[in-house]
């Protein structure tokens, strides 16, 4: 018999536009754009896959507005519509089985790795710090033409996306990338009106989504992905947080997801099944708002999806790496045959390297069984870190032992 919970009831945004049921993916780093940064087949087979698999929104990995500020190897980059043909199959595939597939748009900044990026830019010219640092080049401050010239990218972006055949786009402010480093008063120093007061700080996002607004029309949905804090102190607080989503919320944005962390406080990369690392914020961040939230992290049980939607925390729930080992897990949960999954803990043998690259490694492992998705094969789980070490050596090279997105 068919469990039709919370899960599985449609969500109607303010615009019409309707969402099959309340289960979506987050982005995760796929790393399969080519050597000219086009989507692949490979890419069109995954998300075909996802679709028919039940999940009501698919959220692409991030795909990059500049091809000169990538975020790794292996990303998409949209320009222009030099691609469209390529960016039309990718869509269809996602729209399969009444999904709906929404391409996150996104500028590294200062989280471009030395691996791609000799020069990387950033609101001021703060370099990070903490562990992570060694892979990235200290950046230099953008000058206000540029910044222009990057709200205009993400709005061609957003443009090109629509006419792909995509069902929405979502902003990603999140994670430490450009535009949450001019959200944080840590990254961003500037004394012009990009800089200073939160108003300021949050100018170019604001300029971004109307610019964007201006070209795809009132219909087309645009979602924001935002930190709930940096968790670095004195950086972007959650007091910040909430004022940017209510101004976002009063601009029109059609869903915003909650996420937190960067690569100096990387919390987006744990894998804690303890619970929804947002949910508790993404309550508090709801008051005064009509526009849906949506929040990952930490989800490992049906059981406990439904409790957020059902107590009315989020309006939809994330699971991640877990779609990567059951890409036909709502599926399941509707059909009743999925509970709960216990996650994979990945070591050599080696506890001080497990230390040094096992949040490399676990991003491997789930990119690894994304390629097997995409090629037709079984997952092939396992807590032996050696096979994903080797593979991600092969796909990446020496960029392996850069800091990469979760």
């Amino acid at each position: 018999m068919m469990t039709q919970s919370v899960l599985f009831t449609p969500l109607t945004l303010k615009n019409g536009v309707t969402i099959k049921n309340r289960i979506y993916k987050p982005a995760m780093s796929e790393t399969m754009g080519d050597a000219q940064y086009r989507p692949t087949q490979e890419l069109v087979n995954l998300y075909g896959k996802w679709a028919e698999g039940g999940t009501g929104l698919l959220i692409t990995g991030n795909v990059m507005v500049d091809a000169n500020a990538r975020g790794e190897l292996g990303n998409v980059v949209i320009e222009d519509d030099r691609n469209l043909d390529r960016l039309k199959a990718w869509a269809a595939a996602g729209q399969k089985n009444g999904a709906q597939t929404w391409v996150q748009l996104n500028h590294p900044g200062r989280q471009a790795p030395k691996t791609v990026s000799k020069q990387p830019v950033a609101p001021s010219a703060v370099p990070l710090t903490g562990p992570n640092a060694f892979g990235f080049n200290p950046p230099r401050a953008l000058t206000k033409a540029e910044i222009k010239a990057i709200v205009n990218r993400f709005a061609v972006a957003a443009d090109v996306v629509q006419r792909a055949g995509f069902g929405g786009v979502e902003i990603h402010a999140a994670h430490g990338y450009l535009l949450n480093q001019f959200l944080s008063p840590l990254a961003n120093r500037r004394t012009d009106e990009y800089g200073g007061s939160l108003e300021n700080r949050m100018r170019i996002l604001k300029e971004i989504y109307q610019a964007m607004r201006a070209r795809v029309g009132a219909q087309f949905p645009i979602a924001l992905k935002i930190n709930s804090s940096d968790y670095v102190s004195g950086g972007f607080s959650e007091e910040d947080s909430i004022e940017v989503i209510h101004a976002m919320a009063d601009l029109g944005v059609d869903l915003i997801e909650i996420s937190g962390g960067n690569y100096e406080s990387p919390v987006m990369q744990a894998t804690t099944n303890k619970g929804a690392f947002f949910v508790d914020f993404a309550a508090k961040a709801k008051a005064g708002i009509e526009t849906p939230i949506m929040v990952t992290g930490g989800f490992s049980s049906i059981a406990g999806m439904t409790k957020a939607v059902a107590n009315h925390e989020a309006e939809m729930v994330g699971m991640a790496r877990a779609l990567a080992l059951v890409p036909d897990l709502p599926n399941q949960a509707q059909a009743g045959t999925f509970a709960a999954i216990q996650l994979d803990h990945l070591s050599t043998g080696f506890p001080r390297l497990d230390k040094k690259v096992g949040s490399l490694i676990g991003l491997s492992y789930y990119e690894l069984q994304m390629k097997r998705i995409a090629a037709g094969k079984p997952v092939k789980r396992t807590t032996n870190a050696w096979g994903p070490l080797w593979f991600a050596i092969r796909e990446q090279g020496l960029a392996t032992l850069k800091p990469r997105r979760g």
